[in-house]
């Protein structure tokens, strides 16, 4: 995609990534994704965060065709050093030779474990710090922990625009540049499930930092994340306050059933449990490990109040793909769930236990446990439809 100009003097020299399909190695991002980094004009011509490697070429491009033959970077800025960000840095530095790479303590501790150099003119603006590029001044805040220590955030008063890295990002590869020119709920979603598999452990710090910035009462026009569609306007508010809902966690009149089968076992035991639910008047959805990632099953999980854990018993243990999911889950520590478990068994029995353990360990209220020998009958079916309406009533609880 060609470059796209943001305001007067400030372009989007990013990449359009159409084929990714696996982020950072953990998310699936089935609709693409961009990589946005930014050129700002002025008497010190400024580059905002860079691209993956892989997109070098792609980024020249974009550069030469704001810039010209004439003009060179004076300035980089760089706010977080993840590869997918800062992958091609050290080309960016041979190329044009900048004559200040600014970057917060972290990010020269990072940069320097990234790319070992020796002679590059990085100087470290911890928060509060500010530099002129002539008619414009660029503002500092770091934001430790979001979702990486590096991370900072760039804010240019003048153009009221705040360069926000990974904050606010959406997996999603479009032609379009602006959230307000595509399908609102569509981009709600992928915010949520962006949120829920990358930022949702550091929600504590993402209500200290948006609380920070109200303190600061920067007058905001335009947020640019580094990652799917940038917001301007009305988008701004709204998506201030998405933040804050997805942050504080608030669960939501909903159940996810999340397992994996051999016989089918457990998986009927899931349709009864669902049954209690809905009778309940509790939103549901079974997800089988077998038909969905792990990134999907955590998109649902997000904002529901009660999750609900299945699977047999296998080699003493529990299926794979559970083990999977439930340490992936874990790592994200979702919080205010109530939790519980199904599974069925042969002859050792351990399923529901182990999946009650991991219940546990992640803090989440538990509602008993329901597991069935062999092939459940009509009796074994109606304990979990049980089960199903005592998971609805300690939502509703919850909730109230």
């Amino acid at each position: 995609m060609r470059p796209v100009q943001l305001k007067d003097g400030v372009y989007w020299v990013g990449v359009v990534d159409w084929n990714r399909r696996n982020f950072h190695g953990y998310s699936k991002s089935p609709m693409g994704t961009t990589y946005n980094n930014f050129l700002i004009l002025d008497d010190k011509v400024t580059l905002v965060d860079t691209v993956a490697e892989e997109f070098w070429g792609t980024l020249q491009c974009n550069v030469a065709q704001v810039l010209g033959a004439d003009r060179k970077i004076d300035y980089f800025v760089i706010n977080h050093l993840e590869p997918d960000h800062a992958g091609c840095l050290a080309l960016a530095i041979e190329k044009y030779r900048p004559e200040k790479i600014y970057t917060s303590p972290m990010g020269q501790k990072a940069m320097m474990a990234h790319f070992h150099y020796k002679d590059w003119p990085v100087e470290v603006v911890p928060t509060g710090s500010s530099i002129s590029l002539g008619k414009r001044t660029l503002k500092f805040i770091e934001a430790r922990m979001l979702h990486w220590p590096d991370s900072m955030l760039t804010y240019c008063p003048e153009d009221r625009i705040l360069y926000c890295n990974d904050a606010f990002g959406q997996n999603w590869a479009t032609s379009e540049r602006w959230a307000d020119e595509v399908d609102r709920h569509t981009l709600e979603e992928l915010m949520k499930a962006y949120y829920a598999n990358i930022v949702l452990p550091y929600s504590p710090v993402v209500l200290k930092i948006l609380a920070a910035l109200a303190e600061m009462k920067l007058e905001i026009d335009m947020i640019c994340p580094d990652h799917g569609l940038m917001l301007r306007g009305d988008d701004v508010p709204w998506a201030i306050a998405k933040y804050i809902e997805y942050a504080e966690q608030k669960p939501k009149n909903r159940a996810v059933i999340v397992y994996d089968t051999m016989w089918h076992s457990t998986e009927k035991m899931a349709g009864a449990v669902a049954s209690g639910l809905a009778d309940a008047g509790v939103s549901v959805r079974i997800m089988s490990m077998k038909a969905n990632h792990h990134s999907e099953v955590m998109a649902e999980v997000f904002d529901a109040a009660a999750v609900i854990f299945g699977s047999p018993t296998h080699n003493n243990g529990i299926l794979p793909l559970m083990a999977d999911m439930l340490t992936y889950m874990k790592g994200l520590r979702p919080q205010n769930k109530i939790g519980s478990a199904i599974g069925s068994f042969g002859w050792s029995g351990e399923c529901t236990k182990i999946l009650t353990q991991w219940i546990e360990d992640m803090g989440m209220e538990l509602v008993a446990p329901v597991k069935v020998k062999n092939v459940p009958d009509h009796e074994a079916l109606a304990q979990c439809y049980e089960q199903g309406k005592a998971i609805a009533e300690a939502i509703k609880a919850k909730l109230n």
